[in-house]
């Protein structure tokens, strides 16, 4: 891990665009003052998601104005037949959306995105009805959505589309809220049980987050989505595809350093 970052560091002190690289398949940097695309590298290509989705899932349950107080019961079809992944929320939980929300964007728990959908007015067909209208909305031509969680490789977008996501999502006080909290603790079964932020930068010294999202499947890669302040200055950027956790770190750290110094740069551009 720490010769990733060496490597980042070393990488982002060069000047020339033909010298700076980045771990991550593709990904891009735009600059939320002005929307200069100030990185990009593969931006362009259609690729799946993971967790990213749940940005998504988050912002259209919202538009929705649901009772955020409503208790809502998870279910067992709400459980992972695709992946089979784990969660730390039991079958016949009682949460309340807000908290639902919570355990679907922090810890980026599966059940909890599935339940969201599930319990959308008009149920899930409605809920991608919806999905499929925000896409049109945004101007995201290069998505594909076909369930809440990004367990499906079907779920599909570009960098440059998720850039439009994150900008989207910043908009709505209770993802920013939730996703840049370290950590929270849910109610559930009558104990408290402690839930975990899956982006270990939030929280870590010298990280101004103002959105996060990972997101993680063998298909997808590692996948990271922040809005970030550095010297003054904030911009989104979007990772797609890193081999692991350390890779993707050293890539936001290659990127941070690169807003603090060159948000008036001419693009760098990777294809």
């Amino acid at each position: 891990m720490l010769k990733l970052f060496l490597a980042s560091l070393a990488l982002v002190a060069c000047t020339g665009a033909h010298a700076f690289k980045l771990y991550s398949e593709h990904a891009i940097l735009v600059s939320d003052e002005t929307g200069q695309i100030l990185f990009e590298k593969g931006a362009d290509a259609a690729v799946p998601i993971a967790s990213l989705t749940k940005l998504m899932t988050a912002m259209v349950v919202l538009d929705s104005r649901p009772a955020m107080n409503e208790v809502l019961a998870i279910d067992e079809s709400d459980v992972d037949e695709l992946k089979h992944s784990k969660s730390h929320v039991p079958v016949g939980a009682k949460l309340t959306r807000h908290d639902v929300l919570r355990l679907a964007l922090m810890s980026s728990d599966n059940r909890a995105a599935a339940a969201l959908a599930r319990t959308y007015h008009g149920g899930p067909q409605a809920f991608l009805g919806a999905v499929h209208a925000k896409l049109k909305m945004l101007g995201m031509t290069n998505t594909v959505i076909k369930e809440p969680s990004g367990l499906s490789p079907e779920n599909t977008s570009t960098a440059a589309d998720l850039a439009k996501l994150a900008q989207a999502a910043s908009h709505y006080p209770e993802i920013a809220d939730i996703t840049t909290n370290a950590s929270d603790v849910v109610r559930m079964n009558g104990r408290n049980v402690v839930f975990h932020n899956t982006n270990r930068l939030v929280g870590a010294r010298g990280w101004d987050i103002l959105l996060s999202k990972t997101g993680f499947t063998n298909e997808a890669g590692r996948c990271l989505i922040m809005r970030i302040k550095q010297a003054g200055k904030s911009a989104t950027l979007v990772l797609l595809n890193a081999s692991g956790n350390a890779s993707r770190q050293a890539d936001a750290l290659s990127l941070r350093r690169l807003i603090g110094g060159n948000l008036s740069a001419k693009r760098i551009s990777i294809r």
